[in-house]
């Protein structure tokens, strides 16, 4: 009776280790796979890039800058040479933001092209990441992911303020600011 005992735990513990790994592609995942192909690029930007301390900023502000880590940019720019792999890429992404662990906050369009703003949390109120995609079908297409502890959607939000008066180093930010082009 112990063997039959331990040999259930042993395949109830394999069966929930397939299960909660079978769970489809991730932007992490994809971002990972991709990050050196050819026609992307990326980056990661820790918050310490943004020179806050002479920018003004109220208590809400300083909550939110704090709560974030890192944002993680990857894009895809489309050449003559590439058109048929951008069109595959950027279904792949839209396919992995269906998945409804991924919450929509907002979604627009511009003359330029087409964003969505998503997260991943418990609500507005406890993001863990907070997802930009924006794509052009003329430029190519853009994932930000701003990853943190407990951000608040509201608060993020205010910070649009404080990265304008803020000195970034533009250096370190080239890819993001060529895409935008």
């Amino acid at each position: 009776m112990k063997k039959s005992i331990k040999k259930s735990i042993v395949m109830l513990l394999l069966a929930a280790a397939f299960i909660s790994c079978n769970q489809g592609p991730t932007l992490q995942t994809y971002y990972v796979d991709n990050e050196l192909n050819l026609g992307f690029s990326s980056f990661d930007v820790p918050t310490s890039i943004i020179n806050i301390e002479e920018v003004d900023m109220t208590d809400e502000q300083k909550e939110a800058y704090e709560s974030v880590n890192k944002l993680n940019v990857l894009t895809f720019i489309i050449n003559e040479d590439n058109v048929d792999n951008y069109r595959v890429e950027l279904d792949k992404v839209k396919a992995i933001l269906q998945n409804p662990k991924y919450e929509e906050l907002m979604r627009g369009s511009t003359e330029d092209g087409r964003f969505v703003v998503k997260f991943l949390g418990e609500s507005e109120l406890s993001i863990d990441e907070l997802i930009v995609f924006g794509s052009a079908s003329d430029k190519g297409f853009m994932i930000a992911r701003v990853l943190g502890d407990d951000m608040n959607a509201g608060q993020l939000m205010k910070l649009g303020d404080v990265l304008q008066n803020a000195n970034i180093e533009d250096s370190q930010l080239k890819g993001l600011t060529d895409f935008f082009k």
